[in-house]
């Protein structure tokens, strides 16, 4: 009979909706966040703790970037394997330590793909140890080769059943195979349509499945052309479009405008204008909204529809009910467990049900029976991210590590965005959790000057300074 009840106390455990773990996560960081981010929209805290991403892991990029978030020490810092899997691993393992067991994270740096195939999967292999989910950020200018290397073993085994990659495609970057540098967008097509089609194949190859997302630099001379890009490209294959408008951070010799002059309102309308459709950005909220709007939606043939209209108040009725039901539940754990999890769920919360069904009909009615059934449905986010100047991010953390607020309303909001931030670097070594633009505007100058003596571009004999053994790191077998 203990038996017995020891294995159904276990049964119980095992499909309780979300893990104690998770939910004291998220109320932790709930309880960090600036009284202005705690609002109805929220995700942060109830559904999320934020992303996460490495630094001064691969500093290196074989592209030129203006404007470039790096600092001038970037290209003086030579890419090493052993050094970034084992800096990857320490980072991750301290977020699994702060921040719990669950969380997307991204690798990241300079170029991912001047790892070498073996590093690059190590990498992503760690970041999953530690319960994250990665997302390799690259500039999209490599071959079939290396994905497939990066994916299948030495022994011709699936490393990965799945891979998620983020492709850079803008007119602010020069140096990639075949379009040394462009003038416009529209001449960068062909080569987003060929990062996604290195994946399709990679899929019908060997099954890997794949989430790709599309990133740009929006600045005054390409704001004119996000509409172009997202009506042209919205089919290719990408799940998400990010847009970051250009700030003053990084290098400032890659400063060539007045990045002041763009606006998020004008931004998001170029956006919206590709789309064909209003972008409800409102019903959901990660982090500050001054810093980040998210819209939701599916692509049905060449119509975009959104998961949530910020504007129904009955799909506001549903969010709030998700959001309060469903905190925690790890939508991405195997099918007949997350089914019991549900079904937990719904014995909770009866009225998930009806709500349930009239969202699914609203949402059926916004797309159109016949066009779903003609055309089916494939989830498309539109994403923005707002970076911070240097000047501004810098005094505001330090008076922030001070316990004191400014005076200066421009410093002040700096110090309320970064609060509600919802990005973040881990530093294991001074046990800080920091804002990625504070990791970009204050801490990547020095960490990447550190970097140069490490990891020098010609390495010393035997060892590098103050580092593990030197070896040069092997380049990309496609490049």
């Amino acid at each position: 009979m203990t038996t017995v009840r020891t294995a159904l106390r276990r049964l119980a455990s095992a499909t309780e909706p979300a893990d104690p773990e998770v939910l004291d996560a998220l109320r932790h960081r709930w309880q960090e966040l600036p009284q202005h981010a705690r609002n109805d929209a929220q995700m942060l805290g109830r559904r999320s703790v934020g992303c996460e991403g490495t630094h001064g892991v691969f500093p290196r990029c074989n592209l030129a970037c203006a404007p470039c978030y790096h600092s001038r020490d970037t290209n003086r810092v030579r890419i090493d394997g052993r050094h970034t899997v084992a800096e990857v691993d320490r980072q991750m393992a301290y977020l699994r330590a702060r921040r719990g067991p669950r969380a997307f994270a991204q690798l990241i740096g300079g170029e991912v793909t001047l790892l070498d195939p073996d590093d690059h999967a190590a990498a992503l292999q760690a970041m999953r140890r530690h319960g994250r989910e990665p997302m390799s950020m690259s500039h999209g200018d490599f071959d079939y080769g290396y994905l497939e290397r990066l994916a299948v073993g030495p022994d011709g085994r699936r490393r990965f059943a799945h891979l998620s990659f983020a492709g850079h495609f803008d007119t602010t970057m020069f140096g990639r195979r075949g379009a040394e540098r462009v003038e416009h967008e529209r001449d960068l097509h062909r080569f987003r349509r060929r990062f996604c089609q290195l994946f399709q194949r990679l899929e019908r190859e060997h099954g890997v499945g794949h989430y790709l997302a599309h990133n740009m630099t929006v600045t005054p001379g390409n704001v004119g052309q996000l509409a172009e890009v997202v009506r042209a490209c919205r089919q290719m294959g990408f799940r998400m479009f990010s847009f970051q408008p250009a700030a003053f951070v990084g290098d400032e010799r890659r400063w060539k405008s007045d990045y002041r002059e763009l606006t998020a309102e004008a931004v998001w309308a170029e956006v919206e204008r590709g789309a064909g459709a209003r972008l409800p950005w409102r019903a959901l909220q990660m982090g500050d909204a001054r810093c980040n709007r998210v819209a939701w939606g599916l692509q049905v043939g060449d119509r975009w529809v959104p998961v949530l209209d910020d504007h129904d108040p009955a799909d506001l009725r549903a969010r709030d009910a998700f959001l309060a039901w469903f905190a925690g539940v790890d939508f991405g754990a195997p099918r007949p467990l997350l089914a019991v999890r549900l079904l937990r769920v719904t014995a909770r919360h009866p009225r998930v049900v009806p709500l349930g069904l009239r969202w699914a009909g609203r949402l059926v009615r916004r797309a159109g029976v016949v066009a779903l059934a003609r055309h089916g449905a494939r989830p498309l986010t539109f994403v923005m991210h707002s970076f911070m100047d240097a000047a501004d991010v810098g005094p505001a953390w330090e008076l922030t590590r001070r316990g004191e607020t400014s005076d200066d309303p421009r410093v002040r909001a700096t110090q309320e965005r970064l609060a509600a931030c919802a990005y973040t670097m881990a530093h294991p070594e001074t046990g800080a959790l920091v804002p990625a633009c504070v990791q970009h505007a204050v801490l990547d100058p020095q960490e990447n000057a550190a970097l140069r003596r490490l990891l020098p571009l010609i390495p010393t004999a035997g060892r590098a300074p103050d580092g593990p053994p030197a070896a040069a790191s092997r380049p990309p077998a496609s490049r």
